[in-house]
């Protein structure tokens, strides 16, 4: 049995092991692995479990008078900062952090449920930001709809509801008197969700808002001073907001070398910045400052804008990156999975099959109607291998995203 429990500063887990071979098993386990995992879900070391003697006196839950009660471990789950208690990092995850309001009271199904299921580990597959549950922080989850999100995850009755269905649509294909085990399901899951009609965009829309908002007010402070950032310093920064703003890259690797057989021998070229996604396909980006005069002229030539060398050159230096790419192909992906290994999951392979190339640069601001017509030919031109991107375009994204999430 596990349930939570204060004491000063600190907020506590309480784990009584009611079916064990061994009154102790938490500390054997211990000694033995290094750590303990309870419910699946909770994982403790030894630097986490406390004093017994600090709970002999009445808490504000009720003590457990039974005399033949199996044996009861405390271990330290957050501290209290400010008006939140911040889980420690690695009991429940690694990848973001937990705060939980003081008022709030817990339950052991806000974070296990059924079968063992770990509620945070799958809210980690949909965000990655930090989770506040409760309390007045702007992006802070309610309790209420915190509880709502609880009730999608699956029973095991309809697990097993969902198993049988599987099996009649199979075996209805050779054996007469099956039963419609999959209507049965259906029925199940729209009676379910009929009762709940959790939106979890809503849920989350203040944590979206936080992070689109962050990013615009951190884009339009560089554009104001974008003379005081070197070339080095301002890719850096614009990689981190290309990340945030296109979920679908989950590595951007540097300094990328590329060794091509070509006909007339090996090419080598070195990539800025090379993108992987999350099925491991690789695509080409190139940052530039955002000079003023770097995207169309100011003049005409028969009566059309055309590119600046500076845009014209860009384009075709990534059009040669992706021509490397392509030539090295299979022999570039063993390659690049091996320098790279250490920083993939396991069984992770970068593939290469026709890159795109997206190219951040210029500013549209200073353009005349006229060349921003022109301009949008020019992107339309090489759409199909590369996604030419301005500073103002960026702006205008993430003010479009802001107004949509604000609508929801």
């Amino acid at each position: 049995m596990i349930d939570f429990l204060t004491k000063d500063d600190r907020l506590v887990l309480r784990y009584i092991a009611e079916f064990a071979n061994s009154s102790d098993w938490v500390r054997e386990a211990i000694k033995i692995k290094g750590f303990v995992r309870l419910k699946k879900t909770f994982y403790f070391e030894e630097e986490d479990i406390l004093s017994d003697s600090e709970f002999g006196e009445k808490t504000e839950i009720d003590d457990f008078d039974d005399p033949d009660m199996e044996q009861v471990t405390y271990f330290l789950f957050a501290k209290l900062i400010g008006d939140y208690y911040k889980v420690k990092k690695g009991i429940l995850i690694n990848d973001f952090d937990i705060f939980i309001h003081k008022d709030v009271s817990l339950s052991t199904n806000f974070f296990v449920a059924d079968s063992d299921v770990s509620v945070v580990k799958v809210i980690k597959n949909i965000s990655l930001n930090d989770l506040y549950l409760g309390g007045n922080y702007p992006s802070a989850v309610p309790v209420e709809e915190f509880e709502k999100l609880l009730k999608y995850f699956p029973t095991s009755y309809e697990r097993r509801k969902y198993v049988e269905a599987r099996i009649a649509s199979l075996l209805r294909n050779y054996l007469d008197g099956i039963k419609d085990a999959e209507k049965l399901y259906q029925k199940h899951l729209n009676t379910k969700l009929s009762k709940q009609g959790t939106d979890l965009t809503k849920i989350f829309q203040n944590v979206e808002l936080v992070k689109y908002q962050t990013i615009l007010e951190k884009l339009q402070e560089m554009l104001k001073d974008e003379n005081q950032y070197s070339e080095h310093q301002w890719q850096e920064e614009i990689l981190q907001i290309i990340l945030l703003l296109y979920p679908k890259y989950i590595f951007a690797f540097k300094s990328v070398p590329i060794q091509a057989k070509l006909a007339d021998g090996i090419k080598g070229k070195q990539l800025d910045f090379l993108l992987v996604d999350s099925n491991g396909y690789v695509d080409v980006i190139e940052i530039k400052k955002p000079f003023e005069n770097a995207i169309m002229t100011k003049g005409v030539y028969r009566e059309n804008y055309i590119p600046l060398r500076e845009l014209s050159g860009t384009v075709m230096q990534i059009e040669k990156y992706i021509y490397y790419l392509n030539r090295w192909s299979l022999e570039g992906e063993k390659f690049l999975s091996r320098k790279y290994e250490t920083q993939l999951p396991e069984g992770f392979d970068i593939k290469i099959a026709n890159p795109s190339g997206v190219i951040i640069m210029g500013r549209e601001n200073n353009l005349s109607p006229e060349q921003k017509n022109d301009f949008e030919v020019v992107k339309r031109k090489y759409k199909n291998i590369v996604d030419i991107i301005t500073y103002d375009n960026l702006l205008e994204r993430l003010q479009f995203t802001i107004e949509q999430i604000r609508k929801i």
